[in-house]
């Protein structure tokens, strides 16, 4: 440790406020990604990281540096993400709301309706941060949707464990010091997560990997959907799906799969003569669209957020999330007019 740290370190333990934030600011990003990793919802993550610096306040008098600060921060950041999963009850599945679209039966009704994008811009910095030698998964993948909802279903000290080896890549004696755990238990709990996660993920071996983050191939297959979804061209959408395409709506619980019925449901919105205006983002990782419905006085109002998961020049995965996460990706509520004729020039 420098003298530089030890210094922030001591006067920090003495209740100065500017140096607990000098210290505990390069990892306030990371944190909020681990929260979001664990609890599966962008607000109740940013709720848990305020919760988490708090306590870490409150509680400095109390580090004795046996532990990196790093470490220390993810131990109550982990635990106080266990006490929110154990206290408070998961956000309920929502009711069809969708007027005068009646859309077809689901393939099924989704478990993890309480999760949440979380912005691109909030990552810079958050999935870049050093890993242990121990990790087994791409930062970015470890974001993605598919991943995400995986990892909701396990049980919540499966899930921490997970996070804590697999993707954080700390040894198995740092994750037990975190959850006051034996390396035993640490070693069995990993073990059934690592089942469970292989168990509720997608094959995706026999898919093609997605194009490169703003790469011309995945404009190119960008473009094509949102020229698609803006005129509704059903047949032009329905060109873009894999046979296999999937699409969910948290918190609504409905979920479809397979193009047929993918289909028959984008057709019972364009059927309605809803039509959209598709403004461009990202979210974990993948291209994203805050989705404004048009209105007779040409005003488009916000109405969701889609989120594509892309195969090769196919689109595989379609999630459509409510208008209340729009704010935190910085876009409007809704459009005026002109700002519909620009965004087409």
């Amino acid at each position: 440790m420098g003298e530089a740290a030890a210094d922030l370190i001591s006067r920090a333990r003495a209740g100065d406020g500017e140096a607990f934030r000098q210290l505990t600011e390069p990892y306030r990003r990371e944190l909020h990604v681990h929260c979001y990793r664990m609890l599966g919802s962008f607000q109740d993550a940013e709720d848990v990281l305020q919760d988490t610096l708090l306590a870490a306040w409150q509680g400095f008098a109390g580090f004795e540096g046996r532990a990196s600060l790093r470490t220390w921060l993810y131990r109550i950041a982990t635990n106080r993400c266990l006490n929110a999963r154990r206290s408070s009850g998961r956000r309920r599945a929502k009711e069809w709301d969708v007027p005068n679209v009646e859309p077809p039966e689901p393939t099924r009704l989704g478990e993890v309706v309480w999760l949440e994008p979380i912005p691109n811009t909030l990552l810079e910095g958050g999935i870049d941060a050093p890993l242990g030698p121990e990790a087994r998964y791409e930062q970015t993948e470890s974001v993605s949707l598919a991943f995400m909802t995986a990892l909701q279903l396990l049980p919540p000290r499966q899930l921490a464990v997970l996070i804590l080896r697999d993707v954080l890549g700390f040894h198995a004696g740092e994750v037990a010091d975190m959850l006051d755990s034996s390396i035993e238990s640490v070693k069995s709990a990993l073990k059934r997560a690592r089942a469970g996660l292989q168990h509720r993920r997608p094959t995706t071996d026999d898919r093609e990997p997605p194009p490169a983050s703003d790469s011309p191939a995945e404009d190119a297959i960008v473009a094509k959907f949102v020229h698609a979804w803006e005129s509704a061209d059903l047949d032009a959408l329905v060109a873009l799906l894999t046979d296999d395409v999937f699409m969910s709506m948290p918190p609504m619980p409905f979920e479809y799969q397979g193009r047929d019925v993918v289909a028959r449901f984008c057709a019972s919105i364009f059927r309605a003569d809803r039509r959209f205006d598709l403004i461009p983002t990202r979210a974990n990782g993948q291209p994203a669209f805050g989705a404004y419905l048009r209105a007779p006085d040409g005003i488009s109002h916000g109405t969701g957020l889609y989120v594509l998961t892309l195969t090769g020049d196919r689109i595989c995965a379609m999630t459509r999330f409510e208008n209340s996460v729009l704010q935190s990706f910085g876009l409007p509520r809704s459009l005026p007019q002109l700002a519909r004729r620009l965004g087409a020039l």
